[in-house]
């Protein structure tokens, strides 16, 4: 991959990003990160149509950045007329043009095939023998691209982590964190990502006068934060909160459901998500916390992020 900067989105200019590369190493896969990032994206585009679509924004507005993808399935595409295509709009002063290229072993390619079954595009012809047919065809794009990723290694993941990396518009959207408390004994939440069983704190629901109230109230809290246990499993697990969540942000997680559970519900589980959401607050962070089974007034309460 190449050191290529990114173009400025400031200096006026439409930014057009050409997406090419040989069939199977991943176009659709970037075409459609680059769509999730803001970007607007058009793919297989016949080459004759592109001075009729770009450029056409308002004065001083250069309008959201245009992604369009080609391969060799791309009706009327022709290697030369793209290079010639790239280098005219290159001169161009109202347009801010760079290409990728998308590149994979002969070998990953043709595994890659055989296990979706699915055909080469190059008619008539082995996959291995289209694969190294294309492989030539689009040698001159290749040359001229301003950025060549390579994917034989990647997984879908890791493409989509370069692609967000390499071409970003506008600040990272920051990673949503939900906090659950829940009961066990009214089934798992349906989607949670890290679940911490808060059945090993003494059970308040036992204690005269405690079993009404939940875990917002302060004899409550007062009483599971008296549990020997409580003081180190919530060191534990925050740091452990704090370790994790940067890294999944870097990984391009949108969502992350961090959930509390305990028999009920009311009591331990909700403690424990009011001091982790503080927590996390404290740190940086902006989590939605919701108290699944906390009945108030006939609904479950949510509480937004403070």
């Amino acid at each position: 991959m190449s050191d290529h900067p990114p173009q400025d989105e400031a200096d006026g200019r439409q930014r057009l990003l050409l997406v090419t590369g040989l069939a199977g190493a991943g176009r659709t896969t970037a075409l459609h990160t680059l769509e999730d990032s803001g970007w607007e994206t058009i793919d297989n585009l016949p080459i004759r149509f592109l001075d009729r679509l770009i450029g056409q924004t308002l004065p001083g507005d250069p309008g959201a950045p245009l992604a369009i993808g080609f391969d060799s399935r791309t009706r009327d595409f022709s290697p030369r007329r793209l290079v010639a295509k790239i280098a005219a709009l290159s001169q161009r002063d109202d347009i801010a043009i760079e290409t990728l290229f998308l590149d994979c072993s002969n070998e990953e390619l043709e595994r890659r095939y055989n296990e979706t079954r699915r055909r080469h595009p190059q008619p008539g012809m082995p996959a291995a023998d289209g694969i190294a047919a294309e492989r030539e065809l689009l040698d001159p794009v290749r040359r001229v691209a301003d950025t060549v990723i390579v994917t034989t290694t990647f997984t879908s993941n890791d493409l989509q982590q370069a692609v967000r990396e390499r071409y970003p518009i506008g600040p990272v959207p920051q990673m949503t964190v939900s906090v659950t408390s829940f009961g066990f004994a009214r089934g798992m939440p349906p989607v949670a990502d890290l679940v911490f069983d808060m059945r090993f704190l003494d059970n308040p629901h036992w204690v005269e006068g405690l079993r009404e109230q939940t875990g917002r109230d302060r004899p409550v809290a007062d009483h599971v934060r008296a549990d020997p246990a409580f003081a180190g499993a919530f060191v534990r697990i925050r740091d452990l909160l704090l370790f994790l969540l940067p890294r999944y942000a870097a990984q391009g997680k949108p969502y992350v459901n961090v959930a509390f559970g305990c028999t009920g519900g009311r009591h331990r589980s909700v403690f424990m998500a009011e001091e982790i959401a503080k927590a996390l607050r404290t740190a940086g962070f902006a989590p939605t916390l919701l108290h699944r089974n906390l009945d108030r007034q006939g609904s479950e309460a949510a509480v937004g992020a403070r």
